[in-house]
């Protein structure tokens, strides 16, 4: 799965979000759970990567939730 850019997440649908906030999560938890086993990761650095991802999801949620600012697409949905 691909890293996210905090500017894609916010022009994506809440929907959408929620689904690939949920794949990030499963990836991450499988990646812990291998290095928890004392196997070998193909990208150590993965789990990290993963993490500041699944926080960027989270950081355009309670922007949203508190009104701080808008996603994109809401605010096409404001223009129109």
């Amino acid at each position: 799965m691909a890293i996210f850019r905090i500017n894609e997440i916010r022009k994506m649908p809440k929907e959408e979000r929620k689904t690939k906030l949920n794949e990030l999560k499963v990836e991450l938890s499988k990646l812990m759970t291998a290095k928890a086993m004392g196997g070998s990761l193909e990208n150590p650095s993965r789990i990290r990567l993963l993490r500041k991802t699944i926080a960027r999801f989270h950081t355009v949620e309670r922007e949203e939730e508190l009104g701080i600012r808008k996603t994109e697409v809401g605010q096409e949905a404001q223009k129109a």
